[in-house]
């Protein structure tokens, strides 16, 4: 994916843009979207509740200590704790790191241990997921619109210097939505299997969390260039595909509530991974069509 497509397809290459863009909706804030009708970075570090905030500064502090500046270009906070919604004891950490080169395996090792220490040592979160990325795979051209969107709207500045200056400012287009979620059905086969080989309650419950997240968000991005705006609640994308999808509204409804609260209950799953993802992921296709392929 190149610099050269227009604003219409969700990318304005210069950062340069002029009106809302917006179906004649004003309120462009309550869609997530900056002044100039492009879409607003959502987290801040000035949005973390108290709660959290010695969570965050240790996990600063160990970072910089485990991967120190040869191997570190930057850290990043995502999710619900830099958007100011996050749960004491329900919500996860997120990271992402990204790296001077290309990480390794040890470089995924000490971030899994990380990970793993955070949520052992702050019982105010339920896990702690750690993301590892070589800095030029996230700029490439290739990840301009998923790794790299995601960078610049959807991850909050922790260590080091942002990447989000050197990437695009982003509209709510059909290229986005292609390539942040025009992926799904590659995920369906991995997710049978995992169902397939769960262990217990507490394997299930992993299974569900992680696969309502991705059909939710999935759901919204099919809906996204139409309404016009950007959201990571889930609540509200699931609302927001409704009024699009009324005839899988209730499935979609059922998927915002699992990711939320999670349960082990197999029929769920099953409804979930045999009935919405493909008939989500074929939708998916026919309107926006299939993400470029990753090596």
């Amino acid at each position: 994916m190149t610099a050269g497509h227009s604003s219409s397809d969700g990318f304005d290459g210069s950062g340069g843009h002029s009106g809302s863009g917006g179906h004649g909706d004003k309120n462009l804030a309550g869609r997530g979207l900056a002044p100039d009708g492009t879409i607003a970075r959502e987290g801040s570090l000035d949005r973390v509740p108290t709660v959290f905030r010695a969570l965050v500064e240790t996990t600063r502090t160990r970072i910089a200590a485990l991967f120190g500046p040869d191997r570190l270009h930057s850290a990043y906070l995502y999710g619900s704790i830099p958007r100011g919604t996050a749960v004491p004891g329900v919500s996860d950490l997120d990271l992402l790191l990204a790296l001077r080169r290309e990480p390794t395996a040890v470089d995924r090792t000490d971030a899994e241990a990380l990970g793993a220490g955070l949520d052992r040592d702050f019982p105010v979160v339920d896990g702690a997921g750690v993301l590892v990325f070589g800095a030029d795979a996230l700029l490439s051209p290739l990840e301009r619109h998923d790794l790299g969107f995601f960078v610049a709207c959807l991850c909050t500045p922790l260590i080091g210097d942002d990447l989000a200056v050197r990437l695009p400012r982003y509209r709510p287009g059909r290229v986005l939505a292609r390539e942040t979620n025009g992926d799904l059905a590659l995920a369906l086969p991995c997710w049978r299997e995992r169902i397939a080989a769960a262990a217990g309650d507490d394997d299930r419950r992993r299974l569900v969390r992680g696969i309502s997240r991705r059909l939710v968000r999935t759901g919204f991005t099919l809906v996204m260039p139409d309404w016009n705006g950007w959201t990571s609640d889930l609540a509200r994308s699931a609302e927001i595909f409704a009024a699009r999808y009324p005839a899988r509204a209730e499935h979609m409804r059922l998927a915002a509530v699992a990711a939320r609260t999670p349960t082990p209950d197999p029929a769920v799953l099953t409804l979930l991974v045999t009935d919405l993802a493909p008939w989500l992921a074929a939708e998916y296709t026919a309107v926006h069509g299939r993400k470029a392929p990753r090596p």
